[in-house]
């Protein structure tokens, strides 16, 4: 394999790898206790996905791939230990890791939205949010610099968001319509 199709595809798994980890991650710590095992497991998996990354077919989501490789890691790691949990049922983990895809396949849909409704908002209001989640201003700060007091911001941050929830649920439904 030449050097430039290696290099393009070890940044395909580490794009597929860091938007999967925290998924894997709470995955492998639904099915063991100790903080060090799952570690471990994790770096495992990340070790097994790289090693058989060729094998992933793109054309299936990466998450149920990494998944089934953590499965594999987990049950591994229990028979290592000479242990067979009562909860370690594979139709379980399956369903386990069925959600969590299903989860992650939903927030690049919510991340739309979301941008889609920012920009409906008047420009004041974004500026707020702005101000708020961007910038990480306080509300003192934020009604400082636009000379209002700390209550009146909440108040009117409390009501922009739940504008923006309402319309994320709206472009979600009409997104699921069609």
């Amino acid at each position: 394999m030449n050097t430039h199709r290696e290099s393009e595809i070890r940044e395909q798994m580490t794009r597929h790898w860091l938007a999967s980890e925290n998924a894997i991650r709470a995955y492998i710590a639904g099915a063991v206790n100790s903080f060090t095992d799952r570690e471990d497991l994790l770096q495992q998996v990340a070790l097994t996905m790289a090693r058989r990354f060729e094998e992933f077919d793109e054309g299936r989501p990466f998450l149920a791939w990494a998944l089934w490789l953590a499965k594999s890691r987990i049950i591994d790691f229990y028979r290592s230990q000479g242990q067979q949990p009562q909860f370690l049922d594979d139709n379980l983990l399956d369903k386990y890791a069925e959600a969590l895809a299903e989860r992650q396949q939903a927030v690049p849909a919510q991340r739309e939205a979301l941008e889609h409704c920012l920009e409906e908002l008047p420009d004041r209001s974004r500026a707020l949010v702005r101000m708020k989640y961007h910038d990480g201003l306080k509300s003192d700060q934020i009604a400082e610099a636009i000379r209002s007091t700390p209550a009146s911001v909440r108040v009117t941050l409390s009501r922009i968001r739940d504008a923006l929830a309402d319309c994320i649920k709206r472009r979600l439904a009409s997104e699921a319509i069609e």
